[in-house]
């Protein structure tokens, strides 16, 4: 029984291994983005945003359909805008992805103890509850606050208020 399990679990990890070597890695190492510095090499962004836009996945990741010719006009800012923007994506995808590993190697170890009738259901209801977590508190992240100012004028105390906007 315990030689069982361990055989189990070494072959869980060779897939989860299997599955981190086959994500894409980002980073000076091997990448389309490029950790940015205090100055970034402007020329080297955009040809990586050129890249982006050969593979045809701009419009998903930077939420901005551009051409060759419009990446070879961007100015500065925007280089840095829509590489900021890529950076987030590729980190929420890297993120969705060590979560589903992390979900599939949990599914795995609870099915070697427990058994599960159907593993597959099993994982995709953690990963909707763990989704619908996420957008519970993505909606609950105030937009905007008061501040109130209490001016005293003799007697009497009036409040100002003010909204502002996040």
């Amino acid at each position: 029984m315990v030689e069982e399990n361990i055989a189990v679990l070494a072959e869980t990890m060779k897939i989860l291994e299997a599955k981190l070597e086959a994500e894409p890695s980002s980073g000076p190492a091997g990448g389309v983005v490029q950790t940015l510095t205090a100055f970034p090499d402007i020329p080297a962004l955009c040809e990586q945003l050129a890249v982006l836009v050969s593979t045809g996945k701009a419009k998903e990741a930077i939420r901005v359909q551009l051409t060759h010719k419009q990446v070879k006009r961007l100015s500065d800012k925007d280089v840095e805008k829509y590489t900021k923007r890529y950076q987030a994506y590729v980190g929420s995808k890297t993120t969705d992805s060590m979560i589903d590993s992390c979900i599939f190697l949990a599914t795995k170890a609870v099915g070697m103890a427990v058994k599960i009738k159907d593993i597959e259901a099993y994982k995709k209801r953690a990963q909707k509850q763990l989704r619908h977590k996420q957008r519970a508190l993505q909606s609950f992240r105030p937009t905007c606050f008061e501040v109130r100012l209490a001016s005293c004028s003799g007697q009497h105390s009036t409040y100002h208020r003010k909204t502002y906007r996040l």
